[in-house]
């Protein structure tokens, strides 16, 4: 066994060992069995590269959580400030200053089940916890920690609430309403930009000719300022667009240079969700009949309309920009159900088909024997 054990004056035992690096570790037992076991635990952890140095799981989480994110640069600024207040608001209040190394899987465990009692959404929990396990994940990356205990943990379900899809006349009706912005409400329902595309869309990305949308970039807000980057998922795609578009479209940027926004404010900046809404589509959508209906709404609605019109759920993601078809489809599973019918309908023709030719090729014939020829009898 590497390491060794050794009796010190005062009686007790001392394991000693060292690291990959030479740094000596050691700890002191009452009884030789103890510190025996102890060693062996640590000679298999090493087998297995488990084995992680203590100190190094003694920095408070607080103080580790503010590493992870400044490491995060890959991050959007929406998604770096969703996480900074996803810290500050449910994580660090509990975890900031408890050393990485006194964290258990129960601790998490009673953090969720906390969190949950105290009225939060389920999706804000688990929002929560992500955060939590991705600070976690980190560590055990940097060798700090052996697992990630939160892992593993139960979390609340998300019931996703009733998706609303308009009708080509709820649409027309929505738009007319929302003037002057009626043809931005037609381009939400049409295309499925979400908002913060179609407000970053600017003159130079229309291409009426093919009848294209190229979504490049979007506005997200934070902390109160629009800040310009790429698109969710960093899905730079085309987007198709009706005919009956385009010629609107054609009229509405005429005069306009290429790196015009498209749809502006009134002041012809950028235009904010929420002043939108408080002007224009709020009230548009109780003057149609459609309360409690939201931009994103349309979103929705693109997907409806494209689906009723033959589209498959591959080009439903692209239109999207969804990251997989598995997304597109645990959102709007509910709308291929005619195509999955049809399909089953398409199976069960094959292969009622194939056992009638089978019939046809292979079935038996029922065989004759002919009776013998009739000669005379002998004399």
């Amino acid at each position: 066994m590497a390491g060794n054990i050794a009796r010190r004056p005062d009686g007790r035992w001392r394991a000693r060992h060292r690291d990959a690096s030479g740094r000596e570790h050691a700890r002191h037992f009452d009884r030789k069995l103890d510190a025996t076991r102890w060693l062996a635990g640590v000679e298999v952890a090493k087998s297995r590269g488990e084995w992680v140095d203590p100190a190094l799981a003694r920095i408070r989480f607080g103080d580790w959580a503010r590493t992870w994110l400044d490491a995060q640069v890959q991050l959007k600024p929406s998604t770096r400030e969703r996480y900074a207040v996803a810290l500050r608001c449910h994580v660090l209040p509990i975890w900031e200053r408890v050393p990485l190394a006194a964290m258990t899987h129960a601790d998490v465990a009673a953090w969720v089940q906390q969190l949950v009692a105290s009225g939060l959404k389920p999706g804000t929990v688990q929002y929560a916890h992500r955060v939590l396990s991705l600070v976690l994940a980190h560590a055990v990356r940097d060798g700090r920690l052996a697992r990630n205990v939160a892992q593993g943990v139960r979390l609340p379900r998300v019931v996703r609430g009733e998706v609303v899809f308009l009708d080509h006349d709820q649409v027309e009706r929505l738009a007319a309403a929302s003037e002057p912005y009626g043809l931005l409400v037609r381009v939400l329902a049409y295309t499925g930009l979400r908002w913060g595309e179609a407000t970053a869309l600017r003159v130079g990305r229309l291409d009426l000719f093919r009848r294209r949308l190229h979504v490049v970039s979007a506005f997200a807000e934070v902390r109160g300022k629009l800040v310009e980057g790429t698109p969710k998922n960093h899905q730079v795609r085309w987007v198709p667009l009706p005919r009956f578009l385009v010629d609107e479209l054609a009229r509405y940027v005429a005069g306009l240079g290429p790196d015009e926004l498209v749809f502006r404010s009134p002041k012809d900046g950028p235009l904010r969700n929420s002043n939108f809404r408080d002007r224009f589509f709020d009230k548009a959508v109780i003057a149609s009949g459609l309360d409690g209906l939201t931009p994103h709404d349309l979103r929705h609605t693109a997907a409806s309309l494209a689906v009723a019109a033959g589209a498959n759920v591959k080009a439903v993601q692209r239109m999207l920009g969804h990251a997989s078809a598995a997304m597109t489809l645990d959102v709007y599973a509910g709308l291929f159900g005619d195509d999955l019918d049809a399909v089953a309908e398409r199976l069960d023709q094959a292969v009622s088909g194939r056992v009638a030719d089978q019939v046809r090729t292979t079935g038996t014939r029922e065989t004759v024997t002919p009776l013998p020829p009739r000669g005379r009898k002998g004399r």
